[in-house]
């Protein structure tokens, strides 16, 4: 937004121009936490639930931003206290993502919006690998997915961005069609639909129609892209935009897969790629990854250089030859099942090393969330694991229908206790389980073990 002026931005917002240095310039990008301000920040006041961030505009201003957006009371008093642009706004949020929507269409880069139940922030991370090599690409980083994190990244964006990536997160109903009306995304990629949020969505069905909301949002010609066979999201299909399916059966599939060579089929084109991965969910999402980059006309080749988000499924080795599988970022049934496929098969890899799965609650599964707990027994007994700890009063079903040693704890800081006291030289470790639970304390405390 650099080339932008204040009256520019201030029109784009919607905002009030309240003050604006004459030699202002534009701004580089937007924050919401005015702890981070410097030059070339615009500082956005949100209301929050005990304080209203406009109250802070004028310590933001005081270290040196290139404006602040805020409510018109906060406003005054910061236009008075520093220089620097002051924008007024009766609703800030509002005002920044009607910005980051004018900015989307200044840039006029593809944009692609990830949306799924699992999978949406690795697929992210391998389109990203994908396209870098092909064109200037923006990807959102972690938890940048919601109503206030997906406008920042847009506004991240530099002018000279060719293709977006942005992921899309969801708790309810409408909320991804609100993510879309401000990204305006060319493609919509689903990668899975699966029992998360029932809480608030009630069925699988409405799960779906939830995530089928960036399909209904692609422009005509548009381009979706989803899994093969999943007749969750048929009804939402639309004969006015490409469709293009991938896994077993689909427009992409995988033709073979040796070490880290893969052979892939996209809409009859063989593609042949390196990748530094051997897990089958990974592979799954790679397919998909490939149709969206094809969808904005990037073909893959060569090496794909994947660096996932913390806590998807980073490995860490440890003295002793342990290895930890960090997974702890979140969980749902599907995610797990997935995760404990990928703890048998990188054991297996090892020379059948044992197998430790320390897994915790999963969140916001409604009425049946101890019945899907208690399902992932038989998953961890398919996966030969050896010692099982599980994590919070809903993991503890788990362990009650599991055929071997298990221990259950109340909390991530009793795991971070006993966890390490369970370690022999060889294990390969799982650690999941949902945001909530906090299971980076078990990876930092094993993590402790390799810098002890």
């Amino acid at each position: 937004m650099k080339q932008w002026n204040a009256q520019r931005v201030a029109s784009a917002a919607g905002a009030s121009l309240i003050v604006a240095p004459e030699d202002a310039g534009g701004p580089e990008r937007a924050i919401v936490d005015s702890r981070q301000a410097g030059p070339g920040d615009l500082f956005v006041g949100l209301p929050g639930a005990s304080a209203d961030g406009g109250e802070f505009a004028a310590p933001a201003l005081a270290a040196g931003a290139w404006g602040v957006l805020v409510r018109p009371e906060y406003a005054e008093v910061a236009a008075a206290a520093h220089s620097g642009v002051v924008l007024g706004a009766d609703d800030p949020l509002a005002s920044l993502q009607a910005l980051a929507t004018a900015w989307r269409r200044q840039l006029g880069a593809r944009t692609i919006g990830v949306t799924g139940s699992t999978g949406k922030t690795s697929t992210k991370d391998l389109l990203s690998a994908l396209l870098t090599p092909h064109r200037r690409t923006v990807a959102s980083r972690a938890n940048f997915n919601t109503e206030i994190g997906l406008p920042l990244e847009i506004l991240a964006a530099p002018a000279e961005t060719e293709v977006l990536v942005l992921e899309m997160g969801m708790r309810g109903s409408g909320q991804i069609a609100d993510l879309a009306a401000i990204a305006e995304p060319d493609v919509g990629l689903i990668v899975s639909i699966g029992p998360v949020h029932l809480e608030l969505l009630g069925s699988i069905e409405a799960i779906a129609a939830a995530k089928a909301e960036l399909i209904a949002a692609l422009p005509g010609g548009g381009t979706a892209i989803v899994p093969a066979g999943e007749r969750l999201l048929e009804p939402h299909l639309r004969s006015d935009i490409h469709t293009i399916t991938f896994g077993d059966g689909g427009d992409v599939r995988m033709l073979a897969g040796h070490g880290e060579q893969v052979v892939i089929e996209a809409q009859g084109e063989r593609i042949a790629l390196e990748v530094p991965f051997t897990q089958a969910h990974l592979r799954s999402n790679l397919l998909a990854a490939v149709a969206a980059a094809r969808a904005v006309g990037v073909q893959p080749s060569g090496r794909v250089d994947l660096v996932l988000s913390p806590g998807r499924g980073d490995r860490m080795s440890l003295p002793g030859g342990v290895t930890v599988i960090d997974d702890c970022y979140n969980a749902n049934p599907m995610s797990m099942r997935a995760a404990l496929t990928d703890l048998a098969d990188t054991a297996a890899r090892a020379g059948g090393l044992r197998r430790i799965a320390v897994l915790g609650d999963m969140l916001e599964l409604g009425e049946r969330e101890r019945d899907y707990h208690a399902e992932l027994a038989g998953a961890a007994g398919a996966a030969e694991v050896d010692v099982l700890v599980t994590v919070g009063p809903l993991a503890a079903a788990i362990g009650e229908g599991f055929d071997g040693e298990a221990h259950a704890v109340s909390d991530a800081a009793q795991a971070a206790t006993i966890v390490p006291e369970l370690l022999r030289e060889g294990d390969v470790v799982l650690v999941k389980a949902s945001r909530g639970v906090g299971l980076e304390l078990v990876c930092a405390a094993l993590g402790a073990r390799a810098t002890a």
